[in-house]
């Protein structure tokens, strides 16, 4: 059914037009058409007086796509009445109103730079009117949503209400507008709340200066900001037209199409075929126990009792148990330094993990992680003490990346309720969960799963057959190990991370090998070689400074230095290790040192990661290719603005990619090899996700 307006006239004379269009009544074509009829129709009836617009379902618009809506309401006075979402476009007709009512909790936003775009219906005028320029650019460029209480404060709401006496609030406010007892405010022509133009054209140069400094790629930021100026020099009339202007462009580019295609592939993770369309509700839990407190199962530890789960934490003995818990207090202080939680808020937090040194209250779990080290006997044992403990109901899980979680436990009652949460990286940090299904998991720990994550506020990945590495540890192992192998060649070391942060990598791969740290690598080593042969690169320079006791982040040295405040300034010694190895090749052959231009490293360190990802598709390890390009932006650090890995590939092409791979591989050897999936699609011109079809 298409979404429309509805026009409701009451006896007071005031028309109220409501958007209907679920879940989010967002601005489709149907609806703005339907829209821009009622709204004409009520400014033409002589027994209209006043107009309010609201949404259906409690929920004004989540905007997103706008394409007409004038300034129409000059003759008589139109209110906002906004509960729920008020995005995007949505928000821009609220802006449009002469006043606007919300509710305490509505969300306000105007999140447009996020799909390459800006705001394109006026709210780039409008809103520094209202707020002030200083507000409105913070608001814009960095999508920043306010609740509907913060919004009264900054000038952007008029007034507070409860969501029973919403409309009829705005009703009366209405009337009053036309009575004069409150004032007739055009938002367009404000200028009360403009900081003075000296004034304004400094916070403008500085959000530029900003901008470039953060997103050396974008355009869209600084053209947004460019309109914004041109309705304080020129006027709002004069810089509406180039909005408008701007909007057409942009619409058309490529990181627009990027960012959109990316923004579906991200909403899509949580569907799985014959899984979540079973009609299975996701379970109630409640407790989580967590067997082994170091790194990773402190992490873990933080991730969930910042989640409101309660948890406990089992260690060998009291000093590492001492340990593991301090190291959650740790990760809890990290979090406040960042502002990403209140200090007052400490004691309570961490009173929901409990540490214990026996099994025995794990009778009331409902949930296990097992978060110790990548040893498959060892494993093995705790999972056969866990099933003499834990509740038939209670999920069964391993960390763990590497291991084969079919080779855990071979009894039959469990296997049904073993799965894989893996967190890549430290998972109090980053934002992925990676769920992987083995042989026999059921679906209805997986629909569990999804819910978890979704509470911890954690994209999932599923992963429905099982492998070494699984998803991310097998996209990021070619990413670091082709670094190493040009350094190992001579390439400059922090020219490669230049290169790839220059491209929009989060961290190059040096950074990214200290941030998730030398004794993972060293565990991914082992199994990588076992499991992919030829296609493993055995990396010299990481061993040679593995055994000079670099590793990483953590301890504050690896390829960089690092302080308490996680600030890093190259580590000198790094090249007293690189020039131990980067005279020996190794692919095998001995030749002249390399020299690349940073477009010649940024392909020689991601063609490969492509490759991976194609391995994935061929070996159907994942649903679909945008969950890997999803896992690329979310774990890799893959600019969002390209797409996503898989995305940007077919953009460069997989003929391409293909023969650059096979010219590599006959040089440097087997590592560059590319497989089959990916040759099939170079020789038949097609994609490699499919990426095309489904935007």
């Amino acid at each position: 059914m298409e979404g429309k307006t509805y026009l409701e006239i009451g006896a007071d004379g005031v028309a109220i037009i409501t958007i209907n269009n679920p879940p989010l009544n967002l601005l489709s074509a149907h609806v703005m058409l339907s829209l821009k009829e009622n709204t004409e129709l009520a400014l033409q009836r002589d027994d209209v007086k006043a107009i309010v617009i609201t949404g259906s379902n409690r929920k004004f618009s989540g905007g997103f796509d706008v394409t007409a809506f004038g300034n129409k309401a000059a003759g008589k006075p139109l209110v906002a009445a906004i509960d729920g979402p008020a995005l995007g476009g949505g928000l821009e007709i609220a802006l449009a109103c002469h006043a606007r009512i919300s509710t305490s909790s509505a969300v306000l936003g105007l999140p447009e730079l996020r799909y390459g775009i800006l705001p394109g219906f006026g709210g780039t005028q409008r809103l520094p009117r209202l707020v002030g320029l200083r507000k409105a650019l913070e608001m814009i460029l960095k999508s920043k949503f306010v609740n509907g209480q913060d919004a009264q404060g900054m000038g952007l709401v008029d007034a507070i209400s409860s969501a029973d006496e919403l409309v009829t609030v705005a009703c009366h406010w209405a009337k009053d507008i036309l009575a004069q007892r409150r004032p007739w405010t055009v938002s367009l022509y404000r200028t009360d709340r403009l900081e003075p133009l000296p004034e304004a054209k400094m916070m403008l140069e500085h959000a530029r200066v900003k901008s470039k400094k953060q997103s050396p790629n974008l355009k869209h930021p600084l053209v947004c900001i460019d309109v914004m100026e041109e309705g304080l020099i020129r006027g709002p009339r004069a810089a509406l037209w180039k909005e408008s202007e701007a909007l057409s462009e942009l619409r058309q580019s490529d990181t627009c199409r990027s960012l959109v295609y990316y923004f579906f592939a991200r909403q899509r993770t949580s569907k799985v075929p014959g899984i979540t369309d079973m009609g299975l509700k996701p379970r109630k839990v409640n407790t989580f126990a967590v067997v082994g407190g170091g790194i990773m199962g402190s992490s873990i530890v933080t991730a969930l009792i910042v989640s409101n789960y309660r948890v406990i934490l089992k260690e060998m003995d009291e000093k590492a148990l001492l340990a593991g818990i301090e190291r959650v207090k740790v990760n809890l202080q990290d979090h406040v330094k960042k502002g990403k939680l209140a200090e007052a808020k400490l004691d309570k937090i961490l009173s929901r993990c409990k540490g214990v040194l026996h099994y025995e209250d794990f009778r009331e779990a409902d949930m296990v992680i097992e978060a110790v080290g990548e040893n498959i006997y060892l494993k093995q044992r705790i999972f056969a003490e866990l099933e003499s403990y834990c509740p038939p109901h209670c999920i069964l899980a391993s960390s763990s990346s590497m291991i084969n979680l079919n080779l855990i436990s071979e009894r039959k009652e469990l296997q049904n309720r073993i799965v894989g949460t893996h967190f890549f990286g430290q998972a109090h940090l980053l934002p992925i969960l990676e769920i992987v299904r083995t042989e026999k998991t059921s679906p209805q720990v997986i629909v569990d799963l999804l819910a978890i994550g979704k509470k911890m506020e954690k994209i999932p990945i599923v992963i429905i057959h099982n492998s070494t590495g699984s998803v991310m540890n097998r996209m990021f192992f070619p990413y670091s190990q082709a670094a190493m192998a040009l350094v190992e060649r001579g390439v400059d070391l922090y020219q490669i991370d230049r290169a790839a942060e220059a491209f929009g990598m989060t961290m190059g791969p040096f950074r990214m090998i200290d941030f998730v740290g030398f004794e993972v690598l060293t565990a991914m080593k082992v199994q990588f070689s076992k499991n992919f042969g030829e296609r493993f690169n055995e990396s010299k320079l990481f061993s040679v400074m593995h055994k000079g006791n670099q590793a990483g982040e953590t301890t504050l040295k690896g390829f960089y230095i690092y302080d308490r405040d996680s600030k890093f300034i190259p580590n000198p010694d790094t090249m007293t290790f690189v020039n131990k190895v980067k005279s020996a090749s190794c692919f095998g052959v001995d030749y002249e040192l390399m020299k690349l231009s940073d477009e010649e490293i940024v392909e020689m360190i991601l063609f490969p990661v492509v490759n991976a990802a194609c391995f994935l598709l061929e070996e159907k390890v994942v649903v679909k290719a945008s969950d890997l390009d999803v896992a690329s932006v979310m774990g890799l650090g893959f600019p969002e603005y390209r797409g996503g890995i898989v995305f940007w590939a077919d953009t460069i092409g997989p003929k391409h990619m293909h023969s650059k791979l096979e010219k590599w591989s006959e040089t440097y050897g087997a590592f560059f090899k590319p497989c089959a999936y990916l040759a099939e699609r170079a020789s038949k011109r097609t994609s490699l996700g499919q990426a095309k079809s489904r935007l």
